[in-house]
């Protein structure tokens, strides 16, 4: 598939780059990835393209990755590209406002790890055993044209994925990789630091405001804890700040299960699930709900009161969990 996949590069003259809605780590590494990999491919083989990245606004602890302030917000631009390349993202719906981009495009190649995932486009690679779509694509590369700039956006894909190489997604290929990103000059220690565990004050209150009103539930199997939109109006905080509470709240001692939710301009509530055990898939939870994911980590967004929407998701965990 490397080789369909930089077949398609070299053969298009014009490339739309998606992710999904509310990029995380992962998103935005794969997709600037595969722009700065064009970006050097072209440059090496003396090509003209127009690429660009089409993703919703990232948070700023990412505006260190090139490409960064390429990034188009702005879905109203009428144009129709030769190819689609989609990363980690299950289905057209999960584009959100940039989907007719895929849809209007001659061709799809869709990237992701996601184990729901069934396939869509023209050409696509699912890999769910690979610990991020960043591992994915760096798989489509070839090495003589991931320069620094690919690898500081592949880098940062992983170690958001595997919680710094933590979850048990991380493999021995996972490690490897980082290496190779390594050896090519990047600030890994200033990665980390800077994008995974760096938080604002306004996101540490909201972090503490969210483990301070938590709760447990089937004998402390399930933590979960909701931030309505008036809290986060309260501490000037939107969704690209909730990064990082649900997995403070899957390391709590015990629990199997952790469910974090937030509040949306549409009402809807955001919801992060996390399993700490193997009899827990959540991503089959999550697709009971119009969501998806991986084994250990899925999502979806339900509408109600916190308190019902955690009823619902217990129903369908206890089914596995007992």
């Amino acid at each position: 598939m490397r080789e369909r996949f930089n077949e398609l590069i070299r053969a298009s003259e014009s490339i739309c780059i998606l992710g999904h809605i509310s990029p995380d780590g992962d998103c935005a590494g794969s997709t600037l990835g595969v722009f700065n990999y064009i970006s050097c491919l072209c440059e090496k083989e003396g090509l003209k393209k127009n690429v660009k990245v089409y993703l919703e606004e990232l948070s700023e602890k990412f505006s260190y990755l090139k490409g960064y302030e390429l990034i188009s917000h702005d879905p109203e631009e009428k144009i129709n590209y030769d190819l689609a390349i989609v990363c980690d993202c299950g289905d057209f719906a999960r584009m959100g406002k940039f989907m007719r981009y895929a849809k209007e495009a001659k061709g799809i190649f869709c990237a992701d790890h996601h184990i729901t995932n069934t396939g869509f486009g023209d050409s696509f690679v699912i890999k769910p055993e690979a610990s991020s779509t960043c591992e994915v694509v760096y798989d489509l590369f070839l090495k003589e044209y991931v320069d620094k700039n690919a690898a500081e956006c592949i880098y940062t894909g992983i170690v958001h994925d595997t919680g710094v190489f933590r979850y048990s997604c991380t493999s021995a290929h996972t490690m490897e990789i980082a290496g190779e990103c390594m050896s090519l000059g990047i600030d890994f220690g200033s990665i980390i630091d800077d994008s995974f565990f760096a938080m604002t004050y306004s996101q540490k209150q909201i972090l503490g405001r969210a483990l301070m009103e938590s709760r447990i539930s089937e004998d402390g199997k399930i933590v979960y804890s909701a931030i309505g939109s008036g809290i986060m109006k309260l501490y000037g905080v939107s969704k690209k700040d909730m990064d990082g509470i649900i997995d403070e709240l899957r390391t709590t001692k015990g629990a199997l299960c952790a469910v974090f939710m937030y509040q949306m301009i549409t009402g809807q509530y955001k919801i992060s699930l996390r399993s700490n055990t193997d009899e827990l898939d959540v991503s089959k939870v999550a697709a009971c709900f119009g969501g998806g994911g991986h084994v250990r980590a899925a999502g979806c967004s339900l509408s109600g009161n916190p308190e019902d929407i955690v009823k619902k998701l217990t129903e369908k965990i206890r089914l596995q969990i007992g």
